[in-house]
């Protein structure tokens, strides 16, 4: 017997390009270089309104392939977002390098210049995150301003994440052919990166314009202010110290398990308490119930010596 005949499965690429979902390489080469364009005119501009910082943006290039294996190509130290901008793409991916976000922190809680160094490679902390959201706003509001997508909707961005632990979403089943515009961000001598991963049938059907100037009025407390309420709403670990009673070398030398070492005061005992090294009441050592507590007496610090030294 005969073996059916079967249709030639056709070729996933051609197929993409045939559909609008695969551009050539000059085509997305010269669309990625107006995205850069635009990026390197418009980002610094809305930075230094809204923080009174000096950052220098240039662009790198692209490249293109699978969306998923062009972020698993961006590395370890980035953080992610996973953005919508409604009647363009429901599959667009924001990308920083964490360096950025932790030098911008520091200048935002008052760092000088010069005291900044070059930040370890590492995940960021969880009021880094929360800077993080901010910035991704501003990436995504400039792509918004570049693009013609009709109804001049606002990009939805979901929660920035570490790359490690990327969240999925339904479209993400599918992988897609993209591109990824890698840009240079440089503050205070120190040079990160962030990229904008978008699907490529996306990006083709996309003029890309400048937009338009706008008449920002200086918001340089804005994040600080934000960073500040951040910092109160903050976990902080508490430390207690207890003075003890003085004892020669000899004395501890000999202490053994089930040796007591009274305590300093006499009469009620003085405990300071302190969070990141900073000392910040005078306490009373107490009891209630099954738990040992300690009373505030006095504090050290006013609230806002506390909070700017907490932030740093």
């Amino acid at each position: 017997m005969n073996a059916p005949l079967q249709k030639p499965v056709m070729d996933n690429a051609l197929l993409a390009k045939l559909t609008g979902r695969l551009g050539d390489r000059a085509t997305i080469e010269k669309l990625c270089s107006s995205f850069g364009d635009v990026y390197c005119e418009f980002l610094p501009d809305i930075i230094k309104s809204e923080t009174n910082l000096d950052v220098e943006v240039s662009y790198i290039g692209c490249h293109r392939g699978f969306k998923s294996d062009l972020i698993a190509d961006l590395g370890e130290s980035v953080t992610l977002v996973h953005a919508v901008l409604r009647n363009w793409s429901q599959n667009v991916t924001l990308a920083c390098g964490n360096r950025f976000i932790i030098t911008l922190m520091e200048h935002l809680l008052g760092a000088s210049p010069e005291s900044v160094e070059q930040p370890a490679d590492r995940v960021l902390s969880a009021i880094e995150l929360e800077l993080a959201v901010t910035v991704f706003e501003k990436i995504a509001n400039v792509l918004r301003s570049a693009v013609n997508a009709p109804g001049g909707f606002e990009p939805i961005l979901e929660l920035p994440h570490a790359i490690e632990t990327p969240t999925k979403s339904a479209d993400d089943k599918v992988d897609e052919f993209a591109a990824a515009i890698t840009m240079a961000i440089t503050l205070s001598g120190i040079t990160s990166e962030f990229s904008l991963i978008a699907p490529q049938a996306a990006l083709l059907k996309t003029t890309v314009t400048a937009p338009r100037a706008q008449n920002q009025a200086a918001k340089s407390s804005a994040w600080t202010e934000q960073l500040t309420e951040q910092v109160r709403r903050s976990q902080v670990t508490l430390d207690a110290k207890i003075r003890l009673q003085d004892l020669t070398l000899r004395t501890i030398s000999k202490l053994a398990a089930g040796d007591v070492i009274p305590f300093h005061d006499s009469g009620d005992v003085r405990v300071d308490v302190s969070a990141n090294s900073r000392d910040l009441y005078v306490c009373e050592f107490g009891r209630s119930g099954e738990n040992y507590t300690v009373r505030v007496k006095d504090t050290i610090n006013s609230d806002d010596e506390l909070i700017r030294h907490l932030m740093n």
